[in-house]
């Protein structure tokens, strides 16, 4: 026979049961009360080929031109040059640079340039170095700084030293790197003599002696003497080809 208590148990039981079933009918027929069908849609198109070349890169994508990616489709992209881009437009802006001062040279002396012109050159008396010496002089101060240039009309560092050797019936290069191994070497400037060529790939001159050259220095300066601690800023070579 059962027990009081446990009868009580069921009872409760049944009776929380049937309130619940109560309560949840109204709401399920709330929520389709007029019995339609229940449906789903997809939410992306359906494909109808499968890729099978998965791993494959792609190498275009189609983009919606209205699109806006916040900006970044008009983002100004510097563009890097290759070394030799680089050293192009050095060398094009050096020789601009050469030009302007060339240029700024004339127009502070006027008459450098007629007095080139009208220059009668004194050929050399011999073939001495005291004739070269003296064949020199005759150019400081007178003939101007042309770049590429090898007559009094004008002319560079290397163009200058051609010249006035060309006419000692010595050839050399319009080269201030060839005319630095022209010759024979001599070890150190204490024992330069008037007459040495003294050259690196940058820059040549005369030795005339007590630490001077003389050079076509640069476009402001012309034809000049200078100490040779100014004309070179770094390493040269003396050379003896007199």
């Amino acid at each position: 026979m059962m027990k009081p208590s446990k009868i009580c148990a069921s009872i409760a039981a049944v009776a929380l049961t049937a309130s619940a079933l109560v309560a949840f009918s109204p709401i399920a027929s709330a929520a389709n009360e007029d019995n339609d069908p229940v449906t789903s849609s997809r939410s992306f198109r359906k494909v109808n080929t499968v890729r099978r070349d998965l791993l494959k890169e792609s190498t275009s994508t189609d983009v919606d031109a209205q699109s806006n990616w916040g900006g970044i489709e008009s983002l100004d992209v510097p563009q890097t040059q290759s070394q030799a881009e680089k050293d192009a437009a050095a060398a094009q802006q050096r020789a601009a640079d050469a030009a302007a001062a060339a240029s700024r040279s004339a127009a502070r002396d006027p008459l450098a340039s007629s007095r080139s012109q009208n220059f009668t050159v004194t050929p050399p008396n011999g073939q001495s170095v005291a004739s070269l010496l003296a064949f020199v002089n005759q150019f400081v101060g007178v003939v101007p700084y042309r770049l590429g240039g090898n007559t009094p009309a004008g002319w560079d560092c290397s163009g200058f030293v051609q010249y006035v050797f060309a006419n000692f019936g010595i050839s050399l290069s319009h080269s201030s790197g060839a005319q630095a191994s022209a010759g024979l070497a001599v070890a150190d400037i204490s024992q330069a003599m008037p007459g040495d060529i003294l050259a690196n790939s940058e820059h040549a001159a005369i030795y005339v002696g007590n630490g001077m050259v003389v050079n076509a220095l640069n476009p402001s300066a012309g034809t000049v003497y200078t100490p040779v601690r100014y004309a070179f800023g770094s390493p040269y070579s003396i050379r003896r080809v007199l």
